[in-house]
C-alpha cells in the first residue's frame, strides 16, 4: 500500500482519528507522517502529541509539577536535556532520560494508561526479555497456587522451572 500523501513511498504509519463517532483513517509513510505530526495531526492548530503530552505533564494533580522555570539545573546525565525542555516540549532526548525523569514520569504514566507496566503484545523478534520474565511471573502464580493447594510435588517441579529461566536471563 503506498502513503495517500506522495503516493510515492510504502505506508509504513497507519494513524486513526475518531471523533464524535466519524472514523478517519490515513496511511502514510514515515516522512509524511513526521510532517503531519508537525501540523498538529488534525488536532487544533499548533496541537501535536509532544504538545499534547506536554500539557498532561503540566496539569498533574497532586503530582510533582513539570514546569519550564522549575529544576532548570535537573539535567539528563547522558544527552544533558534539562527538565524545562522536557516540560515545554513533551519529548525525552534519549533512553536514559527515562531512568533520570522516572520519579516524574510514573505518575503521568499511570494517570494515561493506568499502571506503569507494560502488558500488552510482545514482539515475537526482540521480546525475548521480556517474554521470559512475564513466564516467570506466572510460572510464580501457579506456584502460589499449587501450595495453597497443598500440591507439593507440583510446587517443586514450577520452582525448579522458575530457576531455570532466572538462570537463562
Amino acid at each position: 500500500m503506498l502513503c495517500e500523501r506522495c503516493q510515492e513511498r510504502p505506508a509504513t504509519v497507519h494513524y486513526t482519528e475518531v471523533i464524535n463517532n466519524k472514523q478517519r483513517k490515513m496511511n502514510l509513510c514515515e516522512i509524511c507522517a513526521g510532517q503531519v505530526q508537525a501540523e498538529g495531526l488534525g488536532f487544533l492548530p499548533q496541537m501535536n502529541l509532544h504538545n499534547f503530552l506536554a500539557g498532561f505533564w503540566n496539569q498533574m494533580p497532586g503530582a510533582q509539577q513539570f514546569t519550564p522555570q522549575a529544576r532548570e539545573d535537573v539535567k539528563c546525565q547522558v544527552c544533558n536535556m534539562p527538565e524545562s525542555l522536557l516540560a515545554q516540549k513533551g519529548l525525552l532526548g534519549c533512553g536514559d532520560c527515562y531512568q533520570h525523569f522516572g520519579d516524574r514520569l510514573d505518575p503521568l504514566m499511570k494517570r494515561i494508561h493506568g499502571s506503569c507496566n507494560h502488558t500488552g503484545k510482545v514482539p515475537a523478534r526482540t521480546g525475548g526479555h521480556i517474554r521470559s520474565v512475564k513466564q516467570i511471573e506466572a510460572l510464580r502464580g501457579q506456584l502460589r497456587d499449587a501450595v495453597t493447594a497443598e500440591e507439593f510435588e507440583k510446587a517443586a517441579k514450577l520452582r525448579d522451572q522458575i530457576k531455570q529461566l532466572e538462570q537463562e536471563l
